[in-house]
């Protein structure tokens, strides 16, 4: 009976101490995930946005109709993103490859920058001789609008050295705004 006492006490010793390093490692990975989604966008817009991971698990509920989302685990590079509610409308279509179905400007940022990608192929996986690769990190802001016919004009240049339009022609346009680099959840100064 002492054995089986004994036995049961360490068994339930050992369980106890794996689940506290279990709990401990998902604290540790969601609080490096909101570092991440926090140092997308300055201070004034993550500090009430709700913080989201990609599988929609709410990692921070926020209250100013941001939402940020941390680096995504299956791209190379860096690109956590924070955005308002177009914006998000714009990502779920594209990460389900529909049509988005916005009606009005959005604006996202990623000032954190972005992994290497198409400038004209929104799910090219690689460089292409056609596709206008971009292989560094540029941290930047985002703006869609309603209508593509207000882009027409506008440089799809990604080395203009300004704003440029990327992926013209597909449901995805949206125009990049290149920003200085940021210290993560700097705030903006006035």
């Amino acid at each position: 009976m002492y054995r089986t006492v004994a036995l049961t006490l360490t068994l339930a010793t050992l369980t106890a101490g794996a689940l506290r390093a279990q709990d401990a490692a998902k604290d540790a990975a969601k609080k490096a995930k909101l570092a991440s989604a926090l140092s997308s966008a300055p201070t004034s817009v993550t500090d009430q946005a709700t913080i989201m991971d990609w599988d929609n698990t709410v990692l921070r509920p926020g209250t100013n109709g941001w939402t940020c989302f941390p680096d995504m685990p299956e791209n190379t590079g860096t690109d956590p993103m924070c955005l308002d509610g177009p914006w998000v409308n714009w990502a779920h279509a594209w990460m389900t490859k529909t049509k988005p179905t916005y009606a009005k400007m959005g604006f996202g940022y990623m000032l954190a920058g972005s992994g290497a990608e198409s400038n004209t192929d929104p799910y090219a996986k690689g460089p292409t001789p056609d596709n206008q690769w971009i292989d560094r990190n540029i941290p930047h802001i985002m703006v869609i609008v309603p209508d593509p016919a207000m882009l027409e004009g506008l440089s799809t240049d990604p080395n203009n050295g300004g704003p440029w339009v990327m992926w013209k022609g597909t449901p995805y346009v949206h125009i990049m705004v290149p920003t200085p680099e940021m210290a993560p959840h700097m705030p903006m100064r006035r």
